[in-house]
């Protein structure tokens, strides 16, 4: 059955229903029936946008709610909130997060556990995205992660769910990052993300030419060189509120100093960035002419500016600052686009992750116990588990977020050396104050897979299970302790994510249409319920998913299916 016949059998049951809704009154003597949706409400949208704001946490969407007056105030005031929205997993990073979004499945399902992992066999450094057998487009496959694809991600996507029932249906997605249209894009649609001094790259695969994969953004890369030639970056206060917020902070041993425009101002580490990549997917709108046809269509985009600004410079000062009231700017004008769209648009905004502020700031605002991490520690680890087990070299080495126990060239000790050394180590880290969470991959790969849908109430191991995959996870899954973090300098990484608390899990979820009416819920849902709701609503079906569907309220085209109800704990 087409997608239109099963949207017109779903309009067609509902309009039965609202038929009948009056004699059934009559006759109970009901003074007056209950509202029905209109016909505009249930028809199936012709376009979904799916926004993903790499490392837009649930607290920084609450800080800001109230100041903003753009799209982000649309968005809150008109749609659906959920404020409790989760990333279930434990190692909150971008690209097992993005791939949570439009699969309905964790990171130990979607093959993703992090950015990137060791080979436990040859010692080196696998990309999250790594294709070896593509190049990219931009002619440089010594930049960026080098060539990516999509053959990592080991589930399949909503966009690919669509195009199997409806080949003509066009899927694309645009980010400032490889990892972030990727993973958007799924196996059968097309991803653009920003290269330095190109504008949109791709991927190429075997058979397929650079010139064919970038003719969809051709105009828009001529234009966006002419126009960064034209006009240098900058980035300047436009908010007294944010200026505020300006200091000097001392970060292992350097001067830091908050203020606009920052050191080092590059284009991808400002709002430019956003601002840009919300062009880009206008352009793909307009030329693709998404949602203007018989099919439905998909674009997603994500942003990967509030993530390099909050690892170079926190997420409380006024670079912070800026950057919600321009990315609240450009959504607002990106929605008045989506609400041209013929065939009507659903939009769901949500995170991969969320993050915290660096931890000197941290430590004056209030929180003495946040603190950069005694390495020495784990140093002190490796020389017990040296002595102990007569070895050459240190067995504990960082990788894949997480610890191997390697040799000296990072290939994994043979077992049951291996298992020896991790079980050992284990046990000496969690003796470690700075230490929050350490456990061998094998002892939580022999665990069943958690009950997610009370993602509040899961219990580290259990959030660390769902990160966990075989041959990809390190042999030791590793935390530090809740705001205790690892390195940084300034001019890098000032701050960042990956930990399994909250304030790296929990991520706003908002569903918006044109016309919709506000709704907020407090009770959680998970980014791995996004991608069955808007299956449903379009009318695909999902294969088997960990995400539950959920009701919208007036859009799809019927209830969600009945479900299990979560049990008691």
């Amino acid at each position: 059955m087409s997608l239109s016949r099963t949207a017109l059998a779903a309009l067609a049951a509902v309009s039965l229903v609202g038929a009948a809704v009056p004699a059934m009154a009559r006759q109970s003597q009901t003074p007056t029936p209950a509202p029905q949706a209109s016909v505009a409400a249930l028809t199936p949208p012709k376009l979904i946008v799916t926004i993903v704001v790499d490392q837009f946490s649930a607290n920084l969407f609450d800080q800001y709610r109230g100041r903003y007056t753009g799209g982000l105030r649309r968005m809150a005031d008109q749609g659906l909130v959920s404020i409790n929205g989760y990333q279930t997993h434990g190692l909150t990073e971008t690209c097992p997060g993005h791939s949570t979004v439009l699969t309905g499945m964790h990171p130990t399902e979607t093959g993703i556990p992090a950015n990137d992992w060791i080979d436990g066999k040859t010692g080196k450094e696998v990309y999250c995205l790594a294709a070896p057998a593509n190049h990219l487009a931009n002619g440089r496959d010594d930049v960026d992660n080098g060539p990516v694809g999509p053959e990592q991600l080991r589930a399949t996507t909503l966009g690919d769910w669509l195009k199997a029932v409806s080949p003509q249906s066009k899927v694309f997605a645009v980010s400032g990052k490889d990892r972030g249209a990727i993973n958007l894009a799924g196996h059968q649609g097309q991803a653009f993300w920003f290269t330095e001094g190109f504008g949109l790259t791709t991927y190429v695969e075997p058979g397929e030419t650079a010139q064919a994969k970038l003719a969809p953004v051709a105009d828009f890369n001529r234009d966006f060189r002419l126009g960064m030639s034209l006009a240098p970056v900058a980035w300047d206060y436009t908010n007294d509120q944010c200026r505020a917020l300006a200091g000097d902070w001392t970060i292992r041993g350097q001067t830091f100093h908050s203020t606009l425009p920052p050191a080092g101002l590059k284009f991808d580490t400002s709002p430019l960035l956003d601002e840009q990549t919300l062009k880009a997917a206008e352009y793909l709108l307009d030329t693709q002419k998404l949602g203007q046809g018989a099919a439905t269509d998909m674009l997603g985009v994500s942003l990967s500016a509030t993530d390099r600004i909050g690892h170079m410079y926190g997420t409380q000062g006024p670079e912070m600052c800026e950057q919600m009231h321009r990315l609240d700017a450009a959504l607002g004008e990106f929605l008045d686009r989506l609400a041209q769209v013929p065939g009507g648009a659903l939009v769901v905004l949500t995170a991969d992750h969320g993050g915290s502020d660096f931890v000197e700031r941290l430590h004056d605002h209030g929180y003495p116990h946040a603190r950069r991490a005694d390495l020495s520690e784990i140093q002190g680890v490796n020389d017990v588990l040296k002595a102990r087990f007569n070895l050459d070299a240190d067995p504990l080495q960082a990788g894949g977020s997480g610890l191997m126990v390697a040799d000296a060239q990072h290939r994994s000790l043979p077992d049951p050396l291996r298992t020896q050394v991790a079980e050992a180590a284990v046990e000496l880290l969690r003796a470690l104050p700075d230490v929050g969470f350490a456990e061998t991959r094998d002892r939580l790969l022999a665990e069943p897979l958690p009950d997610s849908r009370e993602p509040e109430m899961m219990s580290l191991r259990e959030r660390m299970r769902l990160s966990t995959v075989a041959a990809r996870s390190p042999d030791i899954q590793f935390s530090f302790a809740q705001n205790v973090v690892a390195g940084g300098r300034v001019g890098s990484t000032l701050a960042g994510h990956g930990s399994p608390f909250e304030y790296d899990r929990r991520v706003p979820i908002i569903f918006w249409w044109p016309g919709a009416t506000g709704e907020e819920r407090f009770l959680p849902i998970r980014t791995i319920d996004i991608a069955p709701t808007l299956a449903h609503v379009i009318g695909v079906a999902a294969p088997k998913v960990e995400g539950r569907c959920i009701d919208l309220n007036g859009f799809a085209v019927a209830d969600c299916p009945a479900t299990e109800t979560t049990p008691a704990r």
